[in-house]
């Protein structure tokens, strides 16, 4: 399993290997260069953290690594497992330390500090040199997050045969690795369906956590303990304070307003309109129908509140406050929305700006930057803060009208970047979830690995605009998914996309990122995956894992 404390606002898989001849990491550095022979594990291998007053969470980043090098027991993907490698293990010579350094000016903080600092003041990229001969690695970085950023690249260098814990391609040299986009993210929706704390930590090293939606209202929020009280499905479907803080220490967050807010008439009815209302698909995307009383001063109050009170508990520098699928049908119907906008002389659209402008500025008075969807960009006339950042969801197509507008922009395309897709009423690939309905899914087909990892964040932009793209994610909407699915559905499509966002349009080569290349090594992530516990889903059949290229159309 992946660290349970490595929940940062991007994902990150290193994972470096030798298959058949070929250097495979995932994702691939930007700069690398490595020869062709085995050095053992000594059995007194050491990483020694040179580093003064080193924070906590590096100490431990550090126990990690170690485990999982000891632990990890990975045969690699070749036929008879390393058989071959045998009598080369016995001749190789034995690595026995790592030391991490910290170089530049920057001030050492701790890697949860450095991971939820402004995107712009980030640093994550390393460097690596693991020798040949024996002698030392070395690891070196500007900030405690380049160190761990380059520590889970060593930690992913090892296989093991007949006890023997080795590596396959030194000497190795990874100089100033970089991520191509400072955003790297994974959003789980855990509304729809309740997800334990484990299964998140288990599961995200990247992740937006979304944590409020129209079906259950599951997050404790201090200052308003009502909303978990009668909005959770159970008592026990809640999260925390100290879960909040557990997760969030690495996260971006979502509070999805004014839409998608049904649940909160469990403990406030008179501040939400349409609640429950029938036809729902006549007042919502999805049952139940209800959304907030934009309109309502008392409404804007209680938006204001609870992003108050997130504010002061989410140490992310950012906080999404939604704004996708606002129906104006349920406030065309609602009298007390009508009677509001009649007594404040306001159209709906006006409300909506007063609304957002509330929500928004209650976030910018704390040093948060608000984050959006992209309908209240395009489909709305509103004043939003210059800081504030889009998230494009609905389509690809839709990123050129949003930079236009000269707003930074999260890539979450359905068209690509979907795990599964439940917005309106259907999963990608998987069906209508609504009882009555046989019909295929909007967003089909299913989005395999191969089209994600085919997704060009620049496409249809010039230059000067894609200056504003500060990266992507891949999201999983969970009416169909719940912790009996988790990992087979993420995994390991999600890791594609951790390549499209780390390395760029290119290989080290200079050769564009290509599915035939990838596939050996996202094999090997995969394979990791499930040595770590995480129930990834296979690729191919296991001849074939073993054999690259073996069960190509054309092999």
């Amino acid at each position: 399993m992946f660290p349970t404390k490595t929940i940062l606002l991007r994902i990150l898989f290193t994972f470096l290997t030798y298959i058949h001849g070929t250097l495979c990491l995932w994702p691939m550095p930007s700069n690398l260069n490595a020869g062709s022979s085995l050095l053992r594990l000594s059995p007194e291998f050491s990483i020694v953290v040179d580093v003064q007053d080193a924070p906590s969470d590096l100490t431990q980043a550090v126990q990690r690594a170690t485990t999982y090098i000891q632990q990890d027991k990975l045969q690699r993907l070749v036929v008879g497992r390393g058989a071959t490698d045998a009598q080369s293990i016995a001749k190789a010579p034995g690595l026995s330390k790592l030391t991490l350094s910290l170089t530049g000016k920057r001030p050492t903080q701790s890697i949860s500090t450095e991971a939820i600092s402004l995107l712009e003041d980030r640093s994550e990229s390393y460097s690596l040199t693991v020798p040949a001969d024996g002698s030392s690695a070395t690891l070196t970085a500007d900030s405690t997050l380049g160190l761990f950023r380059g520590l889970t690249t060593f930690g992913q260098l090892w296989y093991q045969y007949q006890n023997t814990i080795y590596a396959v391609q030194t000497p190795l040299t990874i100089e100033n690795d970089t991520p191509a986009f400072p955003y790297r993210g994974f959003m789980l929706d855990t509304s729809r369906n309740f997800f334990p704390v484990s299964d998140i930590l288990r599961t995200m090293d990247a992740m937006s956590w979304v944590k409020t939606d129209t079906h259950s209202w599951p997050l404790f929020i201090e200052s308003h303990p009502e909303l978990s009280a009668e909005g959770a499905y159970t008592s026990d479907s809640q999260y925390s304070q100290a879960d909040i803080q557990n997760i969030t220490s690495y996260a971006a967050e979502e509070i999805d307003t004014p839409s998608h807010t049904g649940s909160i008439s469990f403990s406030h009815p008179e501040l939400v309109a349409c609640s429950d209302a029938s036809p729902w698909s006549t007042f919502a995307s999805e049952p139940p129908a209800g959304q907030l009383r934009l309109a309502s001063p008392a409404g804007i109050d209680l938006a204001t509140s609870i992003f108050s009170s997130a504010a002061s508990i989410f140490p992310s520098k950012y906080i999404s406050t939604g704004g996708d699928e606002l129906n104006a049908n349920c406030y065309d119907d609602d009298a007390e929305t009508q009677a509001e906008l009649k007594a404040s002389g306001q159209t709906l659209e006006e409300a909506l700006d007063t609304f957002v402008q509330a929500t928004q500025s209650t976030l910018t008075k704390v040093g948060k930057i608000p984050i959006i969807s992209e309908e209240m960009v395009l489909d709305y006339n509103l004043t939003l803060s210059n800081d504030t950042i889009a998230i494009v969801w609905i389509s690809s197509q839709d990123v050129p009208s949003v930079v236009q507008r000269g707003f930074r922009v999260i890539l979450g395309a359905s068209d690509f970047l979907f795990l599964v897709l439940n917005v309106g009423l259907q999963d990608c690939g998987g069906g209508e979830w609504v009882g009555d309905d046989i019909a295929n899914s909007w967003c089909d087909p299913f989005k395999t690995w191969q089209k994600i990892y085919s997704f060009d964040p620049f496409a249809n932009l010039t230059s000067e605009q894609t200056k504003l793209i500060v990266g992507g994610m891949t999201l999983l909407w969970t009416e169909q998914s719940d912790p009996s699915n988790l990992d087979p559905i993420v995994w390991p499509r999600a890791a594609a996309a951790a390549e499209v966002f780390w390395t760029g349009a290119q290989l080290p080569t200079g050769t564009p990122l290509n599915s035939s290349e990838a596939l050996p090594r996202l094999h090997d992530a995969r394979y990791r995956f499930v040595q770590r516990g995480v129930k990834a889903i296979a690729l191919q059949p296991q001849w074939c894992a073993l054999r690259p290229g073996a069960c190509d159309l054309n092999a």
